[in-house]
């Protein structure tokens, strides 16, 4: 790990110019003493680092020197795909052998396009997860994730949506993150009923426990990870969305509808009819089951207006009432 800490400091230096101390630790995450060391064993290696004091001071290399390590590891190699998310890498124990990687194509590079990729990086940052929503906890995410690289059975405790807990043996075939959210697609080791194998998604938080075997399995060679999200993800927004709202939404509603509801929010906006006098106007909406689809519709408040279908319309206004009584008085003690 030394040696990789050493590789990622020269390259800092010879890609960025003088580095204070902090600014290299920050970079290398350990603290300052450490780059001092670090620094030292440099020099005693060969490396001609400079030391410069005051307040304008750091670290940099003689003028002309370049080192030639430049060499991808596979894991570095591999690494680079995740280059745009770079907390998901993380996530993945990748984060250290992705910033090495990036490093070691920064300093390959002339210095016009070595200057452009710095810039972007300024310039330019992707954050994935959703606002107002804490991250999943994914303790079993780099299990699965080796599973995955290594094509291993995985052994899983899985918690349902029910709530029930139930033990598998997984053939993983590709990690998702999607929002924010880890999702591993998998099909069965034993198939039910010795049919074809069909792989599911799983949600990586829901893991209690994963654990990779050591039998290998065969990939299906035909099997498009990117074409499966897609239609799987078809097939679960088919499921959700059981019905159409019919709502009158007022202006400021028709600002929350793409962030209350995402892209079905932003559908609904597109069917709009004309503005009323109060800029008020009609929008049909897809929603879930309708107990969820309440709940959902009471997070626009005053805002909107169910007009339809009556059932829907009839439980908005039970549940309007019901909140009504339990605010109408004042609470005891």
């Amino acid at each position: 790990m030394r040696a990789d800490r050493l590789l990622s400091l020269l390259l800092l230096l010879q890609n960025r110019g003088r580095m204070t101390a902090t600014e290299l630790a920050a970079e290398l995450e350990v603290s300052p003493r450490t780059v001092y060391r670090d620094i030292e064993a440099l020099g005693a290696a060969g490396v001609p680092v400079r030391s410069e004091r005051g307040p304008d001071g750091g670290y940099s290399l003689m003028d002309g020197y370049r080192t030639r390590l430049t060499g991808l590891s596979d894991a570095e190699a591999e690494s680079l795909f995740l280059a745009g998310v770079p907390a998901a890498a993380r996530e993945l124990g990748l984060g250290a052998v992705l910033a090495t990687a990036q490093l070691k194509l920064q300093a390959a590079l002339p210095p016009g396009p070595a200057d452009r990729t710095r810039r972007l990086q300024d310039r330019f940052h992707l954050d994935a997860p959703a606002w107002f929503r804490d991250a999943d906890p994914v303790p079993h995410l780099a299990s699965v994730a080796r599973a995955v690289w290594e094509q291993r059975t995985l052994r899983v405790r899985y918690r349902a949506w029910g709530g029930t807990v139930a033990e598998r043996e997984l053939h993983p075939l590709g990690l998702v993150l999607k929002g924010g959210i880890w999702y591993a697609v998998a099909s069965p080791a034993v198939p039910p009923d010795n049919g074809p194998p069909s792989p599911r998604t799983y949600r990586i938080s829901r893991l209690l426990s994963a654990e990779a075997t050591d039998a290998p399995f065969e990939r299906p060679p035909a099997f498009d990870l990117a074409a499966y999200w897609t239609e799987a993800s078809r097939r679960l927004e088919s499921k959700l969305h059981q019905g159409t709202a019919r709502l009158r939404i007022s202006p400021r509603a028709q600002r929350l509808l793409p962030m209350q509801f995402g892209a079905a929010g932003t559908q609904a906006l597109k069917t709009a009819g004309p503005p009323d006098h109060e800029g008020w106007t009609e929008v049909d909406l897809p929603v879930e089951a309708p107990a969820v689809a309440i709940g959902d519709l009471l997070r626009l408040g005053t805002e909107a207006e169910v007009l339809g279908p009556p059932e829907l319309r009839a439980g908005m206004a039970g549940a309007v009432a019901e909140l009504a009584e339990r605010y109408g008085g004042i609470p005891e003690g």
